[in-house]
């Protein structure tokens, strides 16, 4: 049987990385890509092991990326049985300081360069039939956003392109679905100072994060399960409860 080969944006660090670990560990040759970590990238590429796990420099701030990671498929003559779109963006700038380009560079990251990005595979025929595309949603997409508006409202947006897609995909046989994680114990969540954390975990029924490995069997179960289409699954541990 052909390995099954799986494309993951912002696939070196935090939930990425679990999933990458995830599939890989089922048998799936992975491409990685990332913004600018190269020592982050050669290590996971390392511990997965080269002859599963390529990296690619693609930053999703950049439409050439698009061209980036379609030019790897071709020369390497890959075809894409899953598609991760899990890099994404924040900016934090207060509503009164926050800038056009800011706002309109998490638009591009979030909503607009995944779109294009599988314009251009899905016209290149690099996604096989039968395939899957799985988005990154968050909690905070559903919850008003206490911090970053811009990121708030692109993964609300992302929650309905994950909707909207499903008619557009169809014609390929394509399923699209989307995860929508609360708080996940990756390195950007271990910085957070301990009473921050602390009054996050009083709001979750689970009174803790979601481990990586947890959420990343999520996306797991959503690329083996046919029937699964045009779904969000929130992993949250039953957020604001009380």
């Amino acid at each position: 049987m052909e390995e099954k080969y799986a494309l993951i944006t912002g696939g070196t660090k935090g939930i990425g990385k679990a999933v990458a670990a995830t599939l890989v560990n089922a048998g799936y040759h992975v491409l990685l890509t990332y913004a600018s970590d190269d020592t982050a990238a050669n290590t996971i590429r390392k511990q997965l092991g080269e002859e599963k796990a390529d990296v690619l420099k693609a930053d999703v701030t950049s439409a050439d990326a698009i061209q980036t990671i379609y030019s790897f498929l071709t020369n390497k003559q890959k075809c894409l049985d899953t598609v991760i779109l899990n890099a994404g963006l924040t900016c934090r700038d207060s509503f009164e300081n926050l800038s056009l380009a800011d706002w309109e560079r998490v638009f591009f990251a979030n909503i607009h360069f995944p779109v294009f990005l599988l314009q251009k595979l899905v016209n290149g025929k690099k996604i096989n039939q039968n395939g899957c595309v799985v988005f990154t949603g968050s909690l905070m997409g559903i919850h008003p956003h206490s911090v970053s508006l811009a990121y708030g409202v692109t993964k609300s947006g992302v929650h309905a392109l994950v909707k909207n897609l499903v008619k557009f995909m169809e014609p390929y046989g394509i399923r699209v679905n989307g995860v929508a994680p609360g708080f996940v114990d990756t390195e950007w969540q271990k910085t957070k100072p301990a009473e921050i954390r602390h009054n996050i975990e009083n709001k979750v029924a689970s009174h803790r994060f979601c481990e990586p490995e947890e959420v990343a069997n999520v996306y797991k179960m959503l690329i083996e399960n046919q029937y699964f289409n045009g779904e969000i699954v929130v992993v949250d541990g039953a957020y604001s409860y009380k």
